[in-house]
């Protein structure tokens, strides 16, 4: 699974004009299954991110983690994650789980999150969303499980 985690001070998705999910301070979780994953790769992601330590400490270094916060994370399904751009100007797909699949692994990993004890929005998978955010540092980053 990837992921793309940014530390936000507030997030947003809205599906049609309606907000379908939203957080204060914590994680936007841009999450893309791809072919071959499992529920032992969305457990090793989903722990990774919750133990993280990105966020401030008193003496304003980075040295707490999701859980050490109490913050939130809003989860949105992204399959563009899976681009592959090495041959031309159109990305490819390909390398993404199926939909169905995806979607089961998409909600398997926001269940790991909320198992660990962190409040979990999400996105609608599949939707034309419009994700809003204030990333907060700015701190993004990458992961792979």
């Amino acid at each position: 699974m990837r992921a793309l985690v940014q530390r936000v001070s507030e997030a947003r998705v809205t599906v049609a004009g309606s907000v379908v999910g939203e957080i204060g301070p914590g994680l936007m979780i841009l999450v893309c299954a791809m072919q071959g994953d499992t529920e032992a790769a969305a457990d090793q992601l989903a722990a990774k991110i919750a133990k993280l330590r990105i966020f401030k400490d008193e003496a304003g270094k980075m040295n707490r983690s999701l859980l050490d916060t109490g913050g939130a994370a809003l989860v949105v399904s992204q399959f563009t994650l899976a681009a592959d751009t090495s041959r031309g100007n159109r990305p490819g797909f390909s390398s993404a789980a199926p939909p169905d699949e995806g979607e089961r692994l998409y909600r398997y990993f926001a269940d790991r999150l909320r198992v660990q004890g962190i409040v979990v929005a999400n996105g609608e998978f599949g939707a034309d969303m419009d994700v809003s955010l204030v990333n907060q540092g700015p701190v993004t980053i990458w992961l792979e499980a």
